[in-house]
C-alpha cells in the first residue's frame, strides 16, 4: 500500500478525524490532507509521533514491504514487532527476539528448539525442521553479525539468575528450572481467582517476560507455569490450554 492509503486507513480505524489527528501530531489539517492526497508525506519528525501513536514502524509507515524477523525468521506485522525502551516499534525482530531493547537470544540450539515446537503443524518432521533452520537462521542479520549486536552473555547472566532464584523457592511438586524462554504477555496473562471470587491479571499483555512451563512432578494433567523479569517472580499451576489457574507465588525482587 501506498503511505497516503497507510495514513487514510490508521486514522479511521483510531476513529480520528483530520482535525484530531492534526492536533496529536502539532500540524494543521491541511497537511493531514496533502498526505492522504498522496501530495506529500510527514517528515522524519512527524513520522516518529505517527509511528509512537499508531503503534506502528516508520517503515510500515512508508509501505514498505513486509519483513520477518532477523533473528527467528517469523513473518512480521505491526501487533508482533518489538520494541524499543522507549516504546518505540522496531520492525526487525518479533517480540519474543527483542524486548525493551535487549535480544533475548544468543544460543542458536535453543532458538531452534522453540521454534521447532512452534512449527509442530507444519508437516515437516522434526529432523526436516531443524535442518531447514540451521541452514536458514544464521543467513539472518541478527545471527550474521552476533558479535557486534550481542551483549557480551549479560542477558544470559541475568536468565541464569532468575533461574537460581526460583529454583531456591523449592516449590512442591515443580522440577527444577533450567532454561527460560522470552514469552509475550497476552499469550500468558492468566486471570486468577482472588477469595472474593473477582480475578486479577498481573502482566501487562504487550511486555515480554521469561517463563517456561513444565510438567508437575506428581503426575496428572495439571503443569506449573514460571514467568519472571526484573521485577517479580510469578508460579502459577493450570490444566491443559491454561483452564482454572491457581497462583502459587507472586514474589517482588
Amino acid at each position: 500500500m501506498e503511505p497516503k492509503t497507510i495514513l487514510y486507513e490508521l486514522r479511521t480505524a483510531n476513529g480520528l478525524s483530520q482535525d484530531a489527528l492534526a492536533e496529536k501530531v502539532f500540524v494543521t489539517r491541511q497537511a493531514v490532507s496533502r498526505w492522504e492526497n498522496g501530495d506529500t508525506v510527514p517528515n522524519t519528525e512527524t513520522l516518529k509521533l505517527l509511528s509512537a501513536l499508531f503503534g506502528v514502524s516508520i517503515n510500515t509507515l512508508l509501505g514498505e514491504p513486509g519483513k520477518v524477523c532477523q533473528c527467528c525468521g517469523m513473518p512480521l506485522d505491526a501487533p508482533l514487532f518489538s520494541r524499543e525502551r522507549d516504546g518505540t516499534p522496531n520492525d526487525r525482530y518479533c517480540k519474543w527476539c527483542y524486548a525493551d531493547g535487549t535480544y533475548t537470544y544468543s544460543d542458536l540450539d535453543d532458538l531452534i528448539e522453540v521454534c521447532v515446537k512452534h512449527m509442530a503443524d507444519s508437516g515437516r518432521s522434526e529432523a526436516e525442521l531443524r535442518a531447514y533452520l540451521r541452514e536458514t537462521l544464521p543467513q539472518l542479520d541478527y545471527w550474521k553479525r552476533y558479535e557486534e549486536l550481542g551483549d557480551g552473555g549479560a542477558f544470559d547472566a541475568f536468565k541464569q539468575k532468575l533461574v537460581d532464584e526460583i529454583n531456591a523457592l523449592h516449590i512442591e511438586g515443580l522440577p527444577q528450572v533450567e532454561k527460560l524462554h522470552a514469552l509475550v504477555g497476552r499469550y500468558v496473562n492468566l486471570p486468577y481467582r482472588l477469595p472474593n471470587g473477582k480475578t486479577v491479571q498481573f502482566l501487562d499483555d504487550d511486555t515480554t517476560y521469561l517463563g517456561t512451563e513444565l510438567p508437575c512432578e506428581f503426575g496428572g494433567d495439571r503443569c506449573f507455569g514460571i514467568l519472571a523479569n526484573m521485577d517479580f517472580l510469578l508460579i502459577s499451576t493450570y490444566a491443559p490450554g491454561g483452564a482454572d489457574p491457581e497462583l502459587v507465588l507472586y514474589q517482588k525482587r
